[in-house]
């Protein structure tokens, strides 16, 4: 995510590198490389100037603190401008009204459908609301069996009217439908439309009219860059939505979008897309992102994520099994699919401070665990739920199931050992205060 903006913008601050003081000339050739580095990024021309007019403004008023390098307080009022740039804050969701109805818009293609299950099934998981997905878009025959599939996986219901063709009508209808069976969202998914397109921009109007929802949502693929920005612009001035959604940022390397819709269109970001999984879709966070955009991390999030898959209860179960040594492959690989289930490894790798620059140019698949499963899912019940009595004969014979070697088992089973341990030693105070005293420099003094 923003990879190439990334990189540019360390390069622009090693022109301060080793200098003593800022001063208007290293900061006018620093500003200099910012204002390329974010046109490059795609980012509005008045916007990358306005940005980097601010940020020389804000740097030359300060005074440099002893303990604090140019370089390192530019990356701070770089890092304050950015997240300002974005919103400054995170911009919630009306959902007061019962039933609260979101209007879904935007192009082609931009993800609205997936979008629209993505946030039925995050306002059910983690707002406890009880949405109804309606399908609106009476023109491409595969939105509604799309809608459809994405409510069975969800477990939410979706309102189909197929013998109409009028989605003012069906809009209505949903709405009508949600009353009657205590829906207190109504999401309404609607067809693609081109902002040229004067016919269909009046029939989102009419929506808009007759429904009179609370919140207008633009969805736009952030891989577009500046037409984004000119699409959501467009769009405004039609609809007057209340937040824009940015789809595909997982894969957006450069960032103009999601750098330059807000100062130009003067809307929130309020949800960010992160990939094709229906838990991958994330409140958007302006100080987060700008963070993670000067390779800072976002531990935040990464802490939200995973608290989003924890199970108390589950949790509370597996303390006790690792107490008593009872930790199985059966609990390794429910650990395995929270995990997957956070999101994509690379994404989450990079939300770790450090870690982002690191792995920029390595290629995480996300089907690194299925080695692991493959050889978890070879072994028998009996086996799974007593690892110690995975003898050499019974190795053979999961690495032939597993379509792994005899290498690739034991290096498993030898890791899940030496994390049993350690997983024994941080449950037990007693054992972790001994381990500590035995540490050079930690016994009694």
């Amino acid at each position: 995510m923003f990879e190439n903006l990334q990189d540019k913008l360390d390069r622009a601050f090693k022109v301060l590198k080793g200098q003593g003081t800022i001063t208007e000339i290293n900061v006018a050739e620093t500003m200099k490389e910012i204002r390329k580095a974010l046109l490059d990024a795609d980012v509005n021309y008045k916007t990358a100037k306005a940005f980097t007019d601010e940020v020389k403004q804000k740097a030359l008023g300060q005074n440099v603190l002893t303990a604090i390098s140019p370089g390192q307080l530019l990356t701070k009022i770089v890092n304050d401008e950015l997240a300002e740039l974005m919103g400054g804050s995170v911009s919630e969701l009306e959902i007061a009204a019962n039933p609260t109805v979101i209007l879904i818009a935007g192009l082609n293609g931009a993800g609205k459908t997936t979008f629209s299950g993505k946030l039925a099934n995050f306002l059910k998981t983690q707002k406890n609301k009880k949405p109804l997905l309606v399908a609106g878009d009476v023109y491409r025959p595969a939105a509604i069996d799309q809608l459809q599939v994405l409510g069975q996986q969800t477990g939410i219901p979706v309102y189909a009217n197929l013998s109409s063709k009028d989605p003012v009508a069906i809009a209505l209808e949903g709405i009508a439908e949600a009353k009657k069976n205590g829906n207190n969202i109504v999401i309404l998914d609607t067809a693609g439309r081109l902002a040229i397109d004067e016919e269909m921009m009046k029939e989102i109007a009419a929506v808009k009219e007759s429904t009179k929802p609370h919140e207008i949502l633009f969805v736009v693929d952030s891989m577009t860059g500046q037409d984004a920005v000119n699409t959501a612009k467009a769009f405004n001035d039609r609809l007057d939505f209340t937040g824009v959604v940015l789809t595909k940022l997982d894969g957006d390397t450069r960032g103009g979008a999601a750098l330059s819709i807000k100062s130009v269109v003067n809307k929130p970001i309020k949800f960010i897309g992160t990939g094709e999984k229906m838990e991958a879709l994330d409140v958007f966070h302006p100080d987060r992102m700008a963070s993670r955009i000067l390779g800072m991390g976002d531990v935040v999030s990464l802490v939200e994520r995973a608290q989003q898959q924890f199970d108390e209860k589950q949790a509370a179960e597996l303390q006790k099994k690792i107490r008593k040594n009872k930790f199985d492959f059966n609990d390794f690989m429910g650990q395995i699919q929270q995990i997957k289930k956070m999101g994509n490894m690379k994404d989450l790798m990079g939300m770790i401070p450090g870690v982002g620059k690191a792995i920029k140019d390595i290629d995480i698949d996300d089907n690194a665990f299925k080695p692991i499963e493959a050889i978890i899912q070879s072994m028998t019940p009996f086996e799974r739920e007593n690892p110690d009595s995975i003898n050499p004969s019974r190795r053979a014979r999961i690495a032939a199931g597993s379509g792994t070697n005899l290498q690739e088992v034991n290096k498993l089973i030898k890791q899940f050992d030496d994390m049993r341990k350690v997983m024994k030693q941080f449950s037990n105070p007693a054992a972790m205060s001994k381990m500590m005293r035995g540490m050079p420099g930690m016994g009694k003094r």
